[in-house]
């Protein structure tokens, strides 16, 4: 059973590899202990993702649904011949993830198949269960079975996958239109888009961040610098879209540069080594 657990956990690595750089040096340079563990939660949410994402020749209600079922039998048996979710479950089960979580993301897995024109009720929602949820699963690995450090800290938490989910919103403002008839932010009407909008949803992500910082600074050395990473890396996105005009948004994907990364990376390790982070 170790050996297909190894197993599985490398499967929900090399999905991490593939499908994002950035998490990937976040959670190098977290300690070793962490690494499976949040691969295996990336494996999972990717999974879900990539579902309601990109396979539109097929039948996402079906695989959503089948992946849903399978997952909470996962849970339930201990055991799945999916790696992935065998991985999944594995965590789930080690670090006390809670089912609550897992319902919330994959009901907003489901908000996507709907063509839906989101009020703030309903925009709240999706955030909580798309993003926010992952950062408290990441918080209860990082937390290794301290409730009273993850009740501190599920707050900044909550914040931060806010914050990138809301960043990546307004990045993706025209694939998500284009591509998928999606337009997440309450009463903005893409048609009419404009700097007075978006500055208002700037001023909201701004928050998200603010609020998410201090929760970074307390959190486990051994997790501290591989989540600062990540913050960093969207805070310098987000200051690029912060740059430039709403029709710029609408017409080009803004991405931060490979070398650009890798200088986020030393000055943060730089920092963590000073003692500063």
């Amino acid at each position: 059973m170790e050996q297909f657990k190894d197993t599985c956990l490398k499967c929900s690595k090399v999905i991490t590899e593939a499908y994002s750089t950035s998490f990937t040096l976040g959670i190098k340079t977290m300690h070793r202990k962490f690494h499976m563990p949040i691969y295996a939660i990336y494996g999972f949410v990717r999974s879900a993702d990539e579902i309601v994402d990109t396979f539109h020749a097929h039948d996402k209600r079906k695989l959503l649904e089948d992946f849903r079922r399978q997952t909470f039998e996962a849970i339930e048996a201990g055991i799945s011949l999916n790696p992935v979710l065998h991985a999944f479950q594995c965590v789930v089960h080690e670090y006390g993830i809670d089912r609550k979580y897992v319902e919330a993301f994959l009901n907003s897995m489901a908000m996507d198949l709907e063509d839906h024109v989101y009020d703030p009720a309903l925009y709240k929602e999706y955030i909580y269960g798309s993003a926010e949820v992952v950062g408290l699963m990441c918080l209860k690995v990082f937390c290794e079975g301290d409730e009273q450090q993850f009740e501190q800290l599920s707050k900044p938490a909550c914040s931060l996958g806010a914050a990138f989910q809301k960043v990546n919103f307004l990045r993706d403002m025209q694939s998500d239109f284009k591509e998928r008839g999606r337009v997440y932010f309450p009463a903005v009407d893409i048609r009419s888009f404009n700097n007075a909008s978006k500055e208002e949803i700037e001023a909201d992500i701004e928050k998200d961040f603010e609020d998410a910082y201090a929760g970074i600074m307390a959190l486990p050395r051994s997790a501290r610098m591989g989540v600062y990473l990540a913050y960093v890396y969207y805070r310098k996105l987000f200051r690029k879209i912060q740059c430039l005009t709403a029709t710029h948004i609408l017409n080009e994907r803004v991405r931060v540069p490979d070398n650009t990364k890798l200088a986020l990376l030393l000055g943060s390790y730089l920092k963590y080594r000073l003692n500063v982070i």
